[in-house]
């Protein structure tokens, strides 16, 4: 092992397999060859070291061996890219207002309509109307508009998969799951067939492996 893998070893990832918050990261650190040790977090019992190294308590979260605390997913994804970045994932100068905005609009927008169809109880039970057709509706703008870029080109960044890709495909993946049988019944050919491509690859396989709920003292789980 490289002294630069041995640094990076001692980075440690707290994340959860299903959020895909997580998942862009993991794809991210995946793809960049960054190894860490990875600690499956349950969130309904989240681990006080978890807790101590983010108060926010939201995974995922990056500790690097110098002590600095990454937080946000997409801050993460910056980081080990800048570091080696093989698939040219980060988008060139020309496209980079074009893949912020697809995010942008992917984290907000997209992320609250999707957030009121999936979990609609929630907001309910919080005194929040939440009709649940309209939110469907709403999410579905985006990814109607989603449909249409790939219909010009095969991913989202153009010829090849980039940042906006992976940083988007796990949440289309997320509203996908919530009736896939509706969701492959809308006229978006395109977009089925990128999440599909996406979903039948050896990254999204590599990312998705199940561990155990990380203990303190137990044998480090390295990723990848």
């Amino acid at each position: 092992m490289s002294e630069t893998s041995r640094a990076e070893s001692n980075a440690v990832l707290y994340s959860f397999r299903r959020c895909p918050y997580a998942m862009r990261a993991r794809l991210a650190i995946l793809a960049a060859g960054f190894q860490c040790e990875l600690r499956e977090i349950v969130l309904r019992d989240k681990a006080p070291r978890f807790l101590d190294a983010s108060a926010k308590g939201i995974v995922p979260v990056l500790v690097l061996p110098e002590g600095l605390v990454l937080e946000e997913s997409l801050e993460i994804m910056a980081y080990v890219l800048a570091r080696h970045d093989p698939f040219n994932w980060l988008p060139a100068k020309a496209e980079r207002s074009h893949v912020q905005a697809l995010i942008e609009e992917n984290d907000g927008p997209f992320k609250a309509h999707l957030d009121r169809t999936k979990y609609a109880n929630r907001f309910l039970a919080k005194g929040e109307q939440v009709d649940v057709a309209m939110e469907r509706q709403g999410a579905m703008g985006f990814i109607t508009r989603l449909d249409q870029i790939l219909g010009d080109q095969r991913f989202l960044g153009g010829p090849q998969a980039n940042l906006a890709d992976m940083a988007i495909l796990p949440f289309v993946r997320q509203f996908a799951h919530i009736d896939m049988s509706w969701f492959r019944a809308q006229p978006i050919g395109h977009v089925i067939n990128w999440l599909d491509t996406f979903l039948t690859g050896k990254q999204f396989s590599a990312i998705m492996s199940k561990y155990p709920k990380w203990e303190e003292g137990q044998p480090a789980v390295l990723f990848p």
